[in-house]
């Protein structure tokens, strides 16, 4: 039994009930298929390949591919340890409606909080800023799309997606300083 139990706010709950009187089982198929896109196996397999790429074609880009990865390995732990403190009933265990109308059961019943592909979404958009513009703003794009797939397939509350993407962005800044430090040339020494 986890140490703290977390209810949905009225928000959450409006907004639940809207989409599960509003779904439809091709919508839900739809958004099932691109939450994947922010499954912890997919995003670390992806940093691994990155990672690997770089070490073997780009090795000027090697502190990012570091930062990528222990990002990527920090993000899919952490969840795990919240959910294990934190107690929450996903809205589709809450639903009638929405499973007549094709919304699937997701995870643990209890797990909603925070939401794990939130918080892998919310740091890669975050780490996105070390990217040029137009492609920054086109993953922090995606990020938020593939995030609010969790509300929709209602495997998470609004509010469980929103900390879970704010825990992430805080997990990459955290980890920049340490991932991402430029190492200064020794001073050389002057002599008197």
């Amino acid at each position: 039994m986890a140490l703290v139990t977390v209810k949905p706010t009225r928000i959450d709950t409006a907004i639940a009930n809207e989409i599960a009187h509003n779904t439809n089982s091709g919508l839900e198929h739809a958004a099932q298929t691109l939450t994947w896109g922010a499954d912890e196996h997919v995003l670390i397999a992806l940093a691994a390949a990155g990672w690997l790429y770089t070490r073997l074609r780009h090795p000027q880009q090697r502190p990012v591919a570091d930062h990528v990865l222990m990002v990527s390995l920090a993000t899919a732990i952490l969840p795990h340890v919240l959910k294990s403190v934190f107690d929450q009933t996903r809205p589709d265990r809450l639903t009638v409606t929405g499973h007549w109308r094709g919304v699937p059961f997701s995870g643990r019943s209890r797990d909603a909080f925070p939401s794990g592909h939130a918080v892998h979404m919310g740091a890669l958009a975050s780490a996105a800023g070390l990217l040029p513009p137009a492609r920054r703003r086109a993953v922090r794009a995606l990020a938020v799309v593939l995030s609010l797939t969790r509300v929709v397939v209602l495997a998470h509350w609004a509010s469980d997606v929103v900390a879970g993407f704010t825990l992430g962005v805080a997990v990459e800044r955290l980890f920049r300083p340490f991932t991402l430090a430029k190492r200064r040339p020794k001073a050389s020494r002057i002599r008197p």
